[in-house]
């Protein structure tokens, strides 16, 4: 143990101290990262004895204090001296040296003196206080002394939290009992905290000041054990219940405004404001997460899961508002014991949350709690699914005092209905249910919120099982999926493949059992039995048309394309360039929502920059088959804020090759401003040519291409009636017209062979026929053609243009039309389209009947 003396700093030091501060000071200073080893003067001081370093760091403050540079030019090797020398003391002031109290005095006060927190040294003044306390006691002088760096320290404008956690311990050190609350205000969810905290006994403000202060004393990704329990304590010292109450409170409330919101904290977009969250608050704020991971709670769960949103939500040309917290939520969801309800609100996020780092972050909480529970990644998805109250497959009763309430999952609708006990239907929640079943009706009107959230996050996720090759036991597989309450009502509309040893069959859940195509029950089903996915590129056509004229004649609505799935096969032109396909490029596509697209289906893009910079292709990885897809694409334009937005992205990229990689091959990257993609290989990859499509087994290819197709149909240019003009400088108004109006994709022959069979059916088949590219509807003001694959409409006889933007369609014809599949948007707005179209006289808007003059 070092014995601290109180003895007094003089302003003479020995000739000794003084000969090696001179010599120190002209030694060249120009050694970048500085090491005061590497200095022969620094050595012989690291090497020397403790009081003599003691001695050292006196005379090294009153160098700095002497010889700072004044501002200016010519000044230069003068601030490298300056530097030099104040690095060298900060060094040695990380030993534990025999300081006085009197020394700490003139540090203090030195610290204090200096005109920014930059050059005060305060981690240094922190670590020499700690160690002199550790032995010495805190006087009077001393205490003044810390508190008068605390105060110039929070003199200035605004606090980081770094300065914010200095403020902290050096309160402690100065024997400051009473938790401050570290709170800053400003932010909506702050300042609810701080009223109610202000509100409580003196207890339960501590406890709050407490345990919020310890989330300032930690960083990183994930707490250590050491910091939850330390937490834990403190929330018992709270209440469960006061802690729990509070956090649901203002977990919800980090999505409001900040109520005078400051110039640097908001981004107007779209005349919606989106807000930062204060530095100080985010790190409390994710500390108060991170707690919440030993939660068994299915509603502390969905509050992390809507906090998760708010804090991913996007500010335009920044990022997102706190992601920080939103890798907290994930954290914590993944680490929830009970009854996988974190792992259920992960799933919901997965789709929701489409930003890569999420992206990375969701499937790290999730790969942890495959770790902790022994179970798959996958297979924790699949168990993960709650049955929200439902007791039948995609139904729920509950039984009230003379009412009953029935809550049904109808395809992608969830319908309620209220009856009285002579069964007639109420429109309403009744009021005397209302009354007395408060807590009730707010369990179901969750479950129905949920329920509706959840429904497409298992279709998307069904929907993506072909490229992962999944297959199951047949007990495991209708555990899960057919009988499960809500996955079944996806689940019985698909169309499964069974195999058992030399048997094999496709079936479909109908009326209690599984039948094939031709009604016929499929009888041999056991425990022995394998069960997949059915794809119709595995089947010849003619049973592919059996199972559709089965789904036509049930009037089954598969939840995604399945057997109008479309099939892509090797054309000539692709077997002629070999390892590459051309079938999607030239085309001009909304980069925005292309990358959206991207990270929907499973893809890694990069949104394009008008910058100097290297960006790689958009690329799916299938681990399953050792293979990468890239899809080459390319900004385009060279005018910042034309061509761009604000934030210097590219609107626009045109798109380029398909090509098939192994899976380590090395990565393709092209300049933003173009010229082509070159193969470039990172350690431990190798540089290959790209796969010949011919080796890519069919079903990789057929998925990918479908991807693609999507693309393109969904992100095109020539979908939007807002590019009818071409755009800048009418670039792209040949495009635009060859898209709109050109030959058809597959998945706009598959909408054809659909409307082949819906139209005929239709009150308005008389006005309708279906030629090579377009659905024609005989209206009687005029004829129209309405295109399959981007639905935009020509007018005869001249084939003028007739604009009605897609917004519109959900308020067009009313009939309900049986569709074989859900999910096509472009199939319900030319159906809307020629509902309104068939009957044009009674067309009100003058937007439309202007254009309908001939």
């Amino acid at each position: 143990m070092l014995n601290f003396l109180k003895r007094k700093p003089t302003p003479e030091t020995s000739g000794e101290v003084q000969a090696l501060v001179d010599q120190l000071s002209k030694e060249d200073g120009r050694i970048y990262p500085f090491k005061l080893k590497n200095f022969p003067t620094g050595l012989k001081i690291q090497e020397s004895e403790s009081e003599l370093q003691r001695q050292i760091v006196l005379a090294l403050f009153a160098w700095i204090e002497n010889n700072r540079p004044q501002p200016g030019r010519g000044q230069g090797d003068a601030w490298r001296c300056y530097w030099k020398m104040q690095r060298s003391l900060f060094t040695l002031l990380k030993r534990r040296l025999p300081f006085a109290e009197d020394d700490l005095l003139y540090m203090l006060d030195w610290s204090v003196r200096q005109n920014s927190n930059y050059s005060r040294g305060i981690p240094q003044m922190i670590k020499v206080a700690g160690d002199y306390l550790k032995d010495g006691e805190l006087s009077e002088a001393l205490g003044k002394q810390i508190t008068a760096l605390v105060e110039a320290i929070q003199s200035a404008p605004r606090l980081s939290l770094q300065e914010r956690r200095w403020v902290m311990r050096l309160r402690e050190l100065a024997g400051e009992t009473e938790a401050q609350l570290p709170l800053v205000k400003g932010d909506a969810w702050a300042e609810v905290a701080l009223r109610h905290i202000h509100s409580l006994p003196k207890e339960g403000k501590t406890g709050w000041a407490e345990l919020l202060v310890h989330c300032l004393r930690v960083s990183g990704s994930r707490p250590s054990i050491k910091w939850m329990k330390e937490a834990e304590s403190y929330i018992t010292t709270l209440g469960r219940d006061e802690y729990r109450s509070a956090l649901l409170d203002w977990f919800p409330r980090a999505s409001e405004p900040r109520p005078e919101p400051a110039s640097v904290y908001y981004h107007a977009d779209n005349n919606h404001m989106v807000w930062y969250l204060e530095p100080v608050n985010c790190d409390i704020l994710k500390g108060l997460v991170w707690t919440c991971s030993r939660a068994e709670d299915p509603e502390m769960a969905r509050a992390l899961s809507a906090l998760a949103l708010t804090a991913y939500k996007k500010i335009p040309g920044v990022g997102p508002r706190a992601g920080k917290v939103g890798n907290a939520c994930f954290w914590a969801l993944g680490e929830m014991p009970a009854d996988l309800d974190g792992i259920a609100q992960l799933s919901l996020l997965k789709l929701r949350i489409k930003a890569n780092p999420a992206q990375k972050a969701i499937a790290k909480a999730l790969e942890s709690a495959s770790k902790r529970t022994g179970i798959s990644a996958k297979e924790i998805e699949e168990l993960s699914v709650p049955d929200y109250g439902m007791r039948e497959v995609g139904f729920r009763r509950e039984v009230f005092e003379g009412y009953t309430f029935e809550l049904k999952v109808n395809g992608s609708e969830v319908e309620q209905v209220w009856r009285r006990d002579d069964a007639q239907i109420v429109k309403s929640v009744p009021k005397a249910v209302r009354e007395k079943y408060p807590k009730e009706l707010k369990v179901i009107k969750q479950a129905v919120k949920d329920i509706r959230k959840m429904l497409p996050v298992q279709r998307d996720r069904i929907d993506n099982l072909y490229l992962s090759q999944k297959q199951w036991d047949f007990g495991v597989w209708r555990e899960r999926y057919i009988e499960h309450s809500l996955v079944g009502t996806i689940a019985q509309r698909l169309i499964w493949k069974f195999s058992r040893g030399d048997q094999a069959a496709s079936g479909i859940w109908h009326e209690g059992g599984f039948v094939e195509r031709d009604g016929r029950p499929l009888e041999w089903l056991d425990e022995d039995t394998t069960v997949e996915l059915w794809h119709p590129i595995n089947v010849e056509m003619d049973v592919v048309l059996e199972w559709r004229e089965w789904l036509r004649e049930y009037e089954v609505q598969q939840p995604f394309k399945q057997a109008h799935r479309e099939v892509y096969i090797l054309t000539e032109a692709e077997r002629n360039t070999r390892v590459y396909s051309n079938r999607y490029a030239a085309h001009i596509l909304r980069q925005h929502q292309f990358n959206a697209l991207c990270a929907a289906r499973g893809w890694k893009n990069s949104l394009r920059l008008l910058v100097d910079d290297y960006f790689p292709p958009a690329v799916k990885l299938l681990p399953q088959w050792n293979l990468r897809a890239e899809y080459w694409i390319e900004g385009i334009g060279e005018v910042y804020g034309t061509d761009t937005n604000a934030t210097g992205t590219f609107l626009c990229v045109t798109t380029d090759q398909v090509r098939f990689y192994p899976i380590d091959a090395g990565q393709n990257r092209a300049h933003a401003g173009g010229g082509g993609y070159q193969a470039t290989r990172w350690r431990g990859q190798r540089e290959v040519e790209p796969l010949p499509l011919e080796e890519i087994p069919p079903l990789v290819f057929s998925e990918i291409m479908r991807d693609v197709d999507m693309f393109v149909g969904v992100a095109s240019l020539g979908n939007d009636p807002n590019w009818l003009d071409g755009g800048p400088e009418v670039r792209y108004r040949d495009y635009w017209h060859s898209y709109s109006f050109g030959e058809l994709t597959e998945s706009a022959k598959t909408r054809k062979q659909v409307l082949e069979m819906v139209v005929p059916r239709l009150k308005i088949a008389g006005r309708c026929k279906l030629d090579d590219k377009f659905l024609v509807v005989c209206g009687d003001i005029r004829t129209y053609k309405i295109h399959l694959g981007s639905g935009n409409i020509l007018m005869e006889p001249n084939d003028q243009y007739l604009c009605i933007v897609p917004a519109r369609a959900g308020e067009m014809g009313k009939e309900r039309v049986f569709l074989p599949f859900e999910g096509d948007q472009t199939l319900a707005v030319i159906l809307s389209k020629a509902f309104l179209l068939a009957e044009d006289k009674k067309i009100s808007d003058p937007t439309i009947t202007r254009q309908l003059k001939r």
